[in-house]
């Protein structure tokens, strides 16, 4: 069951990785964005996360009514999902997808927290 653990983190640090990297070339004008494997590898890391995450409920007979901080992550994953829609559309002015890619960070980094510690306030509490 480890082997599935390591997928997930691994695909955490990818995802967190390729974000950041994303909102890095938005803030820069950078042309990379609009490149064919910037827009499909991200899709391919985050499904390979949420598949992770599901095998890993069944492997551990995890029930998310019946712990609250796996329903504080998937909240704050919506959360997230949001936040990087308006940081990496293009549509939006810089300044609302800055601050969106800024807080898609301190979203991302609350979740892994919730994760790290099984607390609903992650290391906040």
């Amino acid at each position: 069951m480890e082997w599935i653990k390591t997928l997930h983190v691994s695909c955490v640090v990818l995802s967190f990785c390729g974000f950041f990297l994303r909102g890095v070339w938005m803030l820069s004008g950078s042309t990379l964005l609009q490149r064919r494997w910037v827009k499909i590898v991200p899709h391919v890391v985050d499904a390979t996360l949420l598949t992770s995450a599901l095998v890993m409920l069944y492997l551990f007979q995890w029930s998310v009514l019946e712990h609250q901080w796996l329903q504080v992550k998937i909240v704050a994953l919506l959360v997230y999902i949001g936040l990087g829609m308006l940081a990496l559309k293009p549509a939006r002015s810089m300044r609302v997808r800055s601050g969106a890619w800024l807080a898609g960070l301190a979203v991302f980094l609350f979740i892994v927290s919730v994760a790290l510690t099984k607390s609903v306030y992650g290391f906040m509490g």
